[in-house]
């Protein structure tokens, strides 16, 4: 799971989840591509 949150705590996800904290320019980069990316690459 990617967030941009900056609230971060155990189970705020899910039970078990993990998180990934981002960027919102690494967020919309990994929602279009599907996957995490280089965000330098697409500037």
């Amino acid at each position: 799971c990617a967030s941009t949150s900056n609230r971060n705590f155990e189970g705020r996800q899910g039970a078990g989840g993990r998180t990934h904290l981002v960027s919102p320019a690494m967020a919309a980069a990994a929602a279009v591509n599907g996957r995490f990316i280089d965000v330098r690459e697409l500037v």
